[in-house]
This record gives structure tokens, sequence and C-alpha cells, in this order.
């Protein structure tokens, strides 16, 4: 080092880069390793120079325009003194600029509320191991983290705020346990049973938003699914409903004084193959092979499956009118609604009812039928796997080895369960002529 000199704000002022070099260093008497570098275009800045582990570090302090000389002589004091006690200056100053920066972000972040965090939910978010939700689920996303207050489109008044509404004001950090239990609480007393699913959304939502490394570090993700939450919630029985086997002559007959056509095949049709009731809701023409007898089915579990398209069930198809609108554009759709914005039918359970009450049954959910597939396929001796390709399940590992069928092979099985059916409905139905016509009751000696 060159000789020191103490520092002054005269000195500083007046000082000069050396002519012919880039830079120059006056170093301060006053402070250890402090000195002000001048460079050729009369810039100024204190630095600090020592040794670490016999290595020469050298450290910009700032410019004299923000540094006074005694406040860079202490800075450079203490520059010194890490140093002194074994540690890299660089290194402290890199570890401060990072919790520093940490800080910031975890402020920043403490911030974001619920509804900045679920926008970007909707928008990005997704089941594991598939590449988008199913449109119901959005559907009811949206529904649960409503404002309300839109006109209903059915009936009188306007909507009532989703579930998750009161949660979408508040911060994203103080979601927790009490927070989730108080809301709850309230909630519960509109409804429990959808007051608990939206409690299996919020749970969703933040299991998400704990591996985004933007929200992980402030998020509880696991508050909605603690055992607190859990023994508020209630027990989630498993339904047992559908129609009883010798029930079926009255429920089909009870279909075929339906006025609709299409709500008649529709609900014939769900007993019939067991499917979803979104799923045979959004049917479309071009999913329908008639002439090689099959059906495609948007799948809930697969992105779709094939399944066959059994005698009496193409003559219902086929019996069904082809709606078009005042462009002439043909509805794609196989149960059609020209009074639904979707253009299908959406809303099946009034028709239902009609027929569950001419047939005096109590009640049986639109789901419920699904189940009754399920019952009659085993009733008329199908597999079960067989029973739950058809449906869309998973067949048992455990039970048939997991032996997915091909669609021939499924045809017999499908059209044993349709002959059953329609034997204990008493449906006279010729599959060689396919003269159904009209539904009607005949006497059957099946048992």
């Amino acid at each position: 080092m060159e000789s020191r000199i103490n520092l002054t704000a005269r000195r500083i002022s007046d000082a000069r880069c050396a002519a012919g070099k880039p830079q120059t260093f006056i170093w301060d008497a006053g402070a250890p390793g402090l000195a002000l570098r001048v460079t050729a275009s009369d810039s100024k800045a204190f630095v600090f120079q020592g040794k670490f582990n016999g290595k020469t570090v050298r450290m910009t302090i700032g410019s004299p325009d923000v540094w006074g000389i005694e406040d860079a002589r202490t800075r450079a004091r203490e520059l010194q003194s890490c140093i002194d006690v074994g540690r890299d200056p660089r290194a402290v100053k890199a570890e401060a600029v990072a919790a520093d920066a940490q800080k910031r972000a975890q402020e920043a972040g403490e911030g974001i509320t619920v509804a900045d965090a679920w926008a970007v939910y909707m928008a990005e978010g997704k089941p594991k191991r598939k590449d988008a939700w199913k449109p119901r689920y959005v559907a009811d996303l949206h529904k649960a983290a409503a404002p309300g207050g839109e006109k209903r489109k059915r009936g009188s008044g306007t909507t009532k705020p989703g579930h998750l509404w009161p949660l979408m004001s508040r911060r994203l950090a103080e979601i927790d346990e009490d927070v989730v239990r108080d809301w709850y609480r309230e909630e519960s007393k509109r409804g429990a049973v959808q007051a608990a699913r939206a409690v299996a959304m919020l749970s969703g939502f933040l299991g998400w938003c704990g591996t985004r490394k933007e929200y992980r570090a402030f998020v509880n993700r696991d508050c909605a699914r603690s055992a607190v939450i859990a023994d508020l919630l209630p027990t989630m029985r498993r339904r047992e409903d559908a129609i009883e086997v010798g029930q079926l002559k009255d429920w089909f007959a009870g279909t075929g004084k339906l006025g609709n056509r299409t709500a008649r095949a529709y609900l014939q049709a769900l007993v019939l193959t067991g499917a979803r009731r979104e799923e045979m809701a959004r049917l479309r023409w071009a999913d329908v092979d008639f002439r090689w007898k099959r059906i495609k089915i948007a799948d809930k579990v697969a992105d779709s499956r094939l399944i066959p398209l059994t005698p009496y069930l193409s003559h219902l198809l086929e019996g069904l009118p082809r709606l078009k609108d005042e462009a002439g554009n043909e509805n794609p759709f196989v149960f059609a609604s020209a009074g639904t914005k979707s253009g299908h039918i959406v809303e099946p359970r009034s028709p239902h009812a009609a027929v569950l009450t001419d047939a005096g049954i109590a009640h049986v959910s639109i789901h419920g039928l699904r189940r009754t597939f399920a019952l009659l396929g085993e009733a008329a001796g199908a597999p079960a796997g067989a029973i739950a390709q058809i449906m869309g399940h998973r067949p048992s590992a455990i039970a048939e080895r997991y032996k997915p069928r091909s669609l021939d092979a499924l045809r017999e099985y499908a059209e044993r369960i349709e002959v059953f059916v329609l034997a204990r409905a008493g449906v006279a139905f010729d599959p060689e002529r396919q003269t159904a016509g009209p539904l009607r009751v005949v006497v059957s000696n099946a048992p």
C-alpha cells in the first residue's frame, strides 16, 4: 500500500486520478484498509482492502456523495472485523443481501390474497397425471368461489355467494386451522355436505399452492386436512340407492309416459350403460357408430372409452330428433336441448322424479341409475371386470387379475345385460326386426 493520509472532505473533493493511470487509490490513515478510489473519468468511491486466507479482498463501500468519511471508516472497521474472526466479508455481504431479498419477498408474499392465488390456480392448476380438470369440476370451482348476486338461470331472485367466497379476500398467509374451522362452521349452516365439498376444494388449492415457489414459503398447505377439521365434517355415507329388479317394470313404464322423447331415452340409456350423468349428456352424434355398433364416451378416468352399442339402445338413439338452430346448423348432441345454453340435456332430475312418482318408487338419484346398471349386470351374470370396463371404472386387479377386454368381448356381456333388463322390465323388443315402437309393458314370465 502507498503512504496514508488523513482523508478529509477537502482532500476528497480535490483528489484526482494520476495522469496516465486508469485509477488511483488514496489510503486513509484513520481506518485500516480504507481508501478513496479515483478513476480517470473522475468517479470516486470509498473502498476496503484486506487479506483473507492469504488473498487480497477488495470491496466497494460507496460514493463520497453518500458516505461521510466517518461512516466509511466505521464500515471499513466492520469489514476488517469479519476477516479477524475468520469470515470472508464478501460472503457476509452476500448473506445479508439474500436475507434482505428473502424478507422483502416474504413481506410481498404475505400480502397475496386467496383470490390472487385462486386466479392462478384456475388458470394453471390441474389434477395429478391429468392434462386438465373435467369441465364439470371447473364449473363447480367457479361456483364455489363466486360472489353471487347474479340473476338465477332458473326461477327468480339472485344467486348466493359460493362457499369459498368468504375466504377470497383473506391473505393466503393467514389461512390456518382456526380460520378454516370458523369458516366451515359458518358455511355448514347453509349446507353441511356442500360446505364439506368446499373444504375438499380448499384442501386441493392449498396443496397446489405448496408446490409453487411463489407461495410455498407462507402457505399452510395441510391446514384443511387436519384432524381438527376432519372431526367437524359430516360422515360421508355411501349411497346405495338403485332401481331394484322388481321395480324395473314400473320404472320403464313410467319413462314411457314422459312426453319428452329425449329425456325418456336419456334415462333409459343411463340404466343400460351405467354411464355417468355428464358423460351421457355430452354424447355427440359423431361418437355414435351405428354401422359398427359402438359408442365413444368421454371418460372421467381416461380421455375416452369405447362401449358396445346394443340393439335396443341403438333403436332408442335412432328414434331421437335431430335438432337444428335458426341457421340450419345441426345440434351435435344426441340428447339435444334447444332450451339450454350448452345445447344438450342438463337437468334430468325433474323428469326422473316424475317417473319415480308414477312408479311409486322411493327416491333414487340420477347417479343411482349408474349403480342400477352395476347391480343388474351382476344379476345378469356378467363378470365384474366387464361391468366396470363398460362403466368406466378400473377393473379390480385382485378379483380378475386385471384383464381389459376388447370391444367384441364386451359386446357379449353388454347385450346379455340389456336382454336381462328388458325381460325384467316387460319390454317387448325384437332385435332382428327392431320393431319396439312406442314403449309398452307386456306380460313376462321372467323371474
